[in-house]
């Protein structure tokens, strides 16, 4: 299993590393680059109100281990510095500053949470460092035209919303709509999302509207709250510690409403377990990744992949977890960039092939969900799966739906 030793480098490791490497970089504009490694850098929430996304960090260290173990990628190692920010913004700022002017990695990857990356962006921008698959579904990541410098990676949150409104207004024409959202970019990609579909004909479908802050302690209150509007539908656009909460209450109160979950917070391990899988039955969610504690794909290629990679480099633990299973696929994504760069490392390679993918199906992706990327085009998942929670594993409903 992979320590936070491996994750949280100290620097004093990788100066006895470089005293060893005989040659520096090929180019000046290649930092953390040398004949033999690439340097990655990260932060992520290892602790505070988002932790649950602390196992994304601890996967892709497990992922780029094994890849270390096969050899690296075109003869290099890759030397991952992830870094807890605690999902604050200003201990992004701190931890990024870091990993560019003192540890002159490469290039950031995967860093998490829409208020962290909004933070960061501006500088890594202004020091043209590659901000890749940012871990955030608000829209604002996918703007090459004024950030040519980052570049997103899961589904938009409004395209995410525009989808269960298009369900809402199938299946139940006449809905009132409650919506729970943390108060920032990424909750009001969902009330965009809504208002979008509904439009000016249907303004009343959403009957009542609550937000929360990332440091209160519950938004029990504001369950309560919104079951008093009369509302029949029910939207959680929450990250994991509040989804949790919210679920648990909406079904402690016997609040009979049809429940959507933001899919950022979809994983039975870490959200749907706390909150009681009795609770949890019958949510609906949109995923661009497969269950793989569903039955019928025990025998699936992807799941044995997952397995194996599970009992060498992580812990039983973590299989069921969502957050593990998308992990495998945001570092394979990376990798595959980093094999699409050949012997060229330069910031700016890195940046051109990040955005050249071509269909490319990392493992535990659904069928028919691939990853896309262009010059214009800085949003590489635009597919998504509804779901519905059985009790014991999330089951497909329909096909897979784009925005």
């Amino acid at each position: 299993m992979i320590t936070r030793r491996f994750l949280l480098q100290s620097a004093a490791a990788v100066a006895a590393y470089s005293a060893h490497s005989a040659r520096p970089a090929r180019a000046e504009n290649a930092p953390g680059v040398t004949a033999t490694e690439i340097k990655i850098g990260q932060t992520i929430p290892y602790s505070g109100p988002a932790s649950a996304y602390g196992v994304i960090g601890r996967t892709e260290a497990a992922y780029f281990k094994m890849i270390n173990d096969q050899g690296g990628v075109n003869g290099r190692k890759i030397n991952f510095i992830s870094l807890d920010d605690g999902y604050s913004p200003p201990k992004t700022v701190e931890q990024v500053r870091r990993l560019v002017e003192q540890e002159h990695v490469a290039f950031l990857a995967n860093t998490l949470g829409t208020p962290p990356n909004a933070a960061i962006r501006q500088y890594l921008n202004d020091n043209k460092v590659p901000q890749l698959f940012v871990l955030s579904g608000a829209p604002m990541f996918a703007d090459p035209q004024h950030y040519p410098w980052t570049i997103g990676y899961i589904p938009s949150y409004v395209t995410e919303a525009r989808i269960y409104a298009r369900r809402i207004l199938a299946t139940k024409p006449d809905a009132k709509i409650a919506l729970l959202y943390q108060n920032d970019d990424f909750g009001k990609g969902y009330v965009n999302g809504l208002r979008d579909v509904l439009g000016s004909d249907r303004p009343n479908m959403i009957v009542k509207t609550a937000s929360y802050e990332v440091s209160e302690p519950t938004i029990d209150s504001q369950v309560v709250t919104l079951q008093g509007s009369g509302a029949d539908v029910f939207l959680i656009a929450a990250t994991p510690k509040f989804a949790a909460q919210a679920i648990r209450k909406s079904y402690d109160i016997a609040w009979d409403a049809t429940r959507y979950l933001s899919y950022v917070s979809s994983s039975i391990a870490t959200v749907l377990k706390p909150a009681g899988l009795d609770k949890s039955k019958g949510l609906i969610t949109a995923a661009f990744a497969i269950d793989v504690t569903d039955p019928r794909l025990k025998d699936d290629p992807d799941v044995l992949t997952w397995k194996a990679f599970i009992d060498k480099y992580m812990s039983p633990t973590e299989f069921a977890d969502g957050n593990a299973v998308v992990a495998f696929g945001y570092a394979a994504t990376v990798v595959q960039v980093l094999k699409q760069c050949g012997d060229d490392l330069s910031r700016e390679n890195i940046m051109r092939q990040a955005a050249n993918l071509r269909n490319f199906r990392p493992a535990l992706l659904f069928p028919g969900v691939t990853v896309n990327t262009s010059p214009t085009n800085y949003s590489p998942i635009r597919q998504l799966q509804l779901m519905t929670f059985n009790g014991e594993h999330w089951e497909p409903m329909g096909d897979v739906l784009s925005d």
